[in-house]
């Protein structure tokens, strides 16, 4: 998907809150030299009853992982896992792309308790 695609079709509000966004803490981030594209493993903290989920993410341009430790991010929690290469990512961390397509995380402004679901 890149910047400049064209708006998606309309959806109901009942559509968008089928897709559960949480915020999270970034607790363990470490190098996936075995995915096909560079990535970093992460464990991202979502607290309460979701707990500690791992998430595969194309982030090597603009992120190093000792820096991500302690961020918090946005990420979709209730897509199914998907294996990517050897590694099980359990959530959708999300980010939009920068001018050169590279993943720039989302995350809020300020800290909130973990867990706290987008609306």
């Amino acid at each position: 998907m890149s910047s400049t695609s064209e708006p998606s079709a309309a959806i109901g509000f009942d559509d968008f809150l089928k897709v559960d966004i949480r915020v999270g803490t970034i607790v363990e981030a470490a190098p996936y030299p075995e995915a096909r594209k560079p990535a970093l493993k992460l464990v991202i903290d979502f607290g309460g009853t979701i707990g500690l989920k791992k998430s595969s993410a194309q982030i090597t341009r603009h992120y190093k992982p000792e820096e991500l430790l302690g961020r918090q991010v946005l990420a979709v929690v209730n897509f199914p896992p998907r294996q990517i290469g050897k590694f099980m990512s359990e959530v959708l961390t999300l980010g939009v792309p920068d001018a050169d397509g590279e993943v720039v995380l989302i995350g809020p402004s300020l800290g909130v308790p973990d867990g706290g679901r987008l609306f």
